[in-house]
């Protein structure tokens, strides 16, 4: 299941770096993923809001297993 979580922030990746960010897998786990963000992404004050509403509604989509995203 990590290997399709991460392969799908792969795909999420790219956004978020090019705002100076990145995004790092920590566990997976009764569905919950765990996940750090990286660089912009750490400090940033609407990082909440793209945890919530851009990579967990991605992951959702991609992965039925998922049921949400947190930070670790």
């Amino acid at each position: 299941m990590k290997e399709k979580i991460e392969e799908a922030l792969q795909n999420i990746r790219p956004a978020l770096q090019a705002d100076g960010g990145d995004i790092e897998l920590v566990d997976f786990e009764d569905g919950v993923v765990k996940v750090r963000l990286r660089g912009a992404c750490g400090s940033c004050p609407s990082a909440l809001m793209t945890l919530k509403y851009g990579v967990e509604e991605r992951l959702k989509e991609e992965i039925p297993e998922v049921k949400s995203v947190e930070l670790a």
